[in-house]
């Protein structure tokens, strides 16, 4: 999951360094006229990952052995709801994340909770339940490392990526 965020920023981060390569590259007429000429886009491709965590956000965050969802989640999946609406050919994958406290089985059924609760406010809010899938991480990829309630709190999430 780390990959792929690392991945896809970097990528935006590519795109943007080419767009602006290409932006550089015209002659300049001096006429400040840009008819007929294509404007290059910087930023993430609309519909990408990278555009959902760059525009929306990828993740909702839950306290500790808790499924529910908070106002602060809530907002974000009403973002999210209204992305997927924005881009109807895309399909998501809620993972839900635990911190690495509490047995396996514990673990995996909680982040499976939580990815259900994530995708049940998706579909009540309008997104086909077809395009969303489900995965429970437990506590096998955190996505921050170390000890403590920070860190902890940081890990008990559960993170919408683009199919």
């Amino acid at each position: 999951m780390k990959l792929k965020l690392i991945s896809a920023i970097g990528l935006a981060a590519l795109l943007a360094a080419c767009a602006d390569d290409q932006a550089n590259q015209g002659a300049a007429t001096g006429s400040g006229d840009m008819s007929g000429q294509q404007q290059v886009a910087t930023g993430p491709a609309p519909g990408t990952e990278a555009d959902l965590v760059a525009n929306v956000g990828d993740r909702v965050f839950f306290g500790l052995n808790q499924s529910g969802l908070s106002s602060d989640a809530k907002t974000t999946l009403d973002k999210q709801a209204d992305w997927l609406a924005k881009y109807p050919q895309v399909a998501v994958q809620l993972a839900g994340n635990c911190d690495d406290r509490g047995t396996e089985e514990f673990n995996l059924a909680l982040g499976q909770r939580r990815a259900n609760a994530a995708r049940d406010y998706l579909v009540a809010k309008g997104t086909a339940s077809s395009r969303i899938t489900t995965i429970s991480n437990g506590k096998d990829q955190p996505t921050a490392a170390g000890e403590g309630e920070d860190v902890w709190a940081q890990n008990r999430n559960a993170i919408t990526s683009v199919q």
